[in-house]
Order: structure tokens, then C-alpha cells, then sequence
């Protein structure tokens, strides 16, 4: 399996604070990597460390094999494009001119594809408005656009919902889509919006006290929060038996708990059940939302 970006023991310490503790993390090609963690938990020092912006106190990481110890990874890093906590705009700009003090910035002429990029993110008929006259949403189009100069194919978006109304973040969700589908650009993104991050991962790392506790996919995470009804019964082998027999999807919790995975009509199991000597006690219907399998894998029911 290619993982872009690999990490291995990561450490960083702060004086008696270790924000990243023996933090392993894994990124394949391709993915959209929805890095999930409560504030204080280490998502945007790990960024900041992947970037170059900081360097790690222990551990390594590579990006496209190569180790940050090698001296190639600057040049590796030119891959990637990045907005960390806050785009880096130049607010009396517009949004063409900050391009190109971008492309003067990372050494490059600037390119015939400024225009595309401006149109990409939905900001090519701003004109000479300033970027200090852009909406939320609009700046944080802008600073996607600055990260996409130089063709990178890795994006990496710290937050970038926050703060945004349903309309911006729906635009950034798309444009996410957009970037990774059609251009196969590789996402890490780390965000507090656990509803909105399930709806464009494709796979996950759960950061708790400054390390990946929980590296997921989207399909495993389905399976692990789809619908399903819960059964408290008196006999557990025949209810089994009827599941079998009948071909149900289900799952034996306990001796006297079974959760099932097919839309069913109560009465009507508890009907056949009750004739081959099993009762239901109780039933329960659940479905489980990312935020609640953050909040029951990290033990506790604190804000993300």
C-alpha cells in the first residue's frame, strides 16, 4: 500500500508539555484524510511539523518515502500546499495579485494557469475588489487558491470550515471534492465539523493527547455506525437459529444481547421468536454519528 505520508514516533515537546506523544499516523494516495481531535490535541503541531514549520523533538516522518532527515525533503515539500489556522492573504490585494505575489514568493513565473486557478475556486470574476472586501467564505477560496499555486498534489487544510455560514461551508466542501476527484489531489484535513468531515473522508485518524488512538476508513466507520436495532432477549440461541435460518445480519453482543442489522417488523419478530421460546425484553433503535464514535473511542463526552 503507497502511503504518502508516513509518520513514526512522532514527538514534540514544548518545555514540560508534550504535545505530540509517539504519534503514528498514515496517509494513502488519493484519500481524503479527516484528522479528528479536540483543541489542545495536537492536530495543527502535527501540521505545522509535516510543513516544516517546526521540527519534531523525537520520531520521523516522510513524505513520498523520503524522511524529513534527508535533505531532499525540502524539495519533497514543494508538494504540498497548505492553509494552517489562517490563510496567508494580503487583504489590499485582489485575488489575482495575491496569486502572483505567490508565485514571486515560491519562485516561480508566474504561470497561465492563474487564471484557472482563480476560476477552480469560484473567485475569477472578482475583479479589482481587495480581498479585505471578500466574504469568510471568499477569503478562505482565496487562501486555497495561494495553496494550489506550484501544482501541488498534496493539500493539507487546517479548519478551514471554521466560522463559515451553511452556504460557504457547503462551497468548500465542494471544492474539496472538486480538488481531489477530478485533479487527484491527496486531502489531510483537520476540522472540528465531525457531520460535515463525514460527508468527503474517505478515511480517518482519531487524535487524543497527541496521538492517533484510531486510524479508520470510511466503509469500516459505516459499518461500525450503521443503523441497527438492539435486542434484549431470553434466549440467545434461538434467536441466533431464526437469524441464521432466516439469512438476518446480525450480531451477538452478550448472552442476552443481539443487535440486528435488517429493517424488521417488531411485532412480527417477536411473534416468531415467542414461538421458539424466546421473548424480547427490549428493544432499542441506533444509529451512531462520527461525533458519538469520537466521543465513546476517546472515553469521555468533552467538546471536540
Amino acid at each position: 500500500m503507497e502511503y504518502i505520508i508516513e509518520t513514526h514516533n512522532l514527538e514534540k515537546i514544548y518545555k514540560k508539555f508534550k504535545a505530540l506523544n509517539n504519534l503514528n499516523m498514515h496517509i494513502k494516495k488519493g484519500s481524503i484524510y479527516g484528522l479528528i481531535g479536540k483543541n489542545g490535541a495536537g492536530k495543527t503541531t502535527l501540521i505545522r511539523l509535516i510543513c516544516g514549520l517546526q521540527r519534531p523533538t523525537n520520531g520521523t516522518y516522510s513524505i513520498y518515502g523520503i524522511s524529513n532527515q534527508n535533505k531532499k525533503i525540502i524539495e519533497t515539500r514543494k508538494r504540498i500546499g497548505a492553509i494552517i489556522e489562517t490563510p496567508s492573504i494580503y487583504l489590499d490585494m485582489t485575488a489575482e495579485d495575491n496569486l502572483k505575489e505567490q508565485y514571486k514568493i515560491i519562485g516561480l513565473p508566474i504561470s497561465d494557469n492563474l487564471k484557472e486557478i482563480l476560476e477552480l475556486v469560484g473567485l475569477n470574476e472578482t475583479g479589482k475588489k481587495k480581498a479585505k472586501n471578500f466574504s469568510l467564505g471568499m477569503k478562505q477560496r482565496l487562501g486555497i487558491a495561494i495553496a494550489l499555486v506550484g501544482n501541488p498534489d498534496i493539500l493539507i487544510l487546517d479548519e478551514p470550515i471554521n466560522g463559515l455560514d451553511p452556504e460557504g461551508i457547503i462551497e468548500i466542501r465542494e471544492l474539496i471534492l472538486k480538488l481531489n476527484k477530478e485533479m487527484g489531489i491527496t486531502v489531510l484535513i483537520s476540522s472540528h465539523y465531525l457531520d460535515e468531515l463525514s460527508k468527503i473522508a474517505t478515511c480517518y485518524g482519531f487524535v487524543d493527547k497527541g496521538r492517533i488512538i484510531k486510524e479508520i476508513s470510511n466503509q469500516e466507520l459505516e459499518q461500525n455506525c450503521k443503523k441497527r436495532v438492539e435486542l434484549k432477549v431470553s434466549n440467545i440461541k434461538e434467536c441466533v437459529k431464526y437469524f441464521e435460518e432466516y439469512k438476518y445480519s446480525y450480531e451477538v453482543i452478550s448472552n442476552k444481547i443481539i443487535n440486528v442489522y435488517n429493517k424488521i417488523n417488531i411485532s412480527e419478530l417477536a411473534i416468531a421468536l415467542s414461538n421458539r421460546n424466546c421473548t424480547i425484553n427490549e428493544f432499542h433503535e441506533k444509529e451512531e454519528s462520527l461525533e458519538n464514535y469520537y466521543i465513546n473511542l476517546i472515553g469521555g463526552g468533552e467538546n471536540v
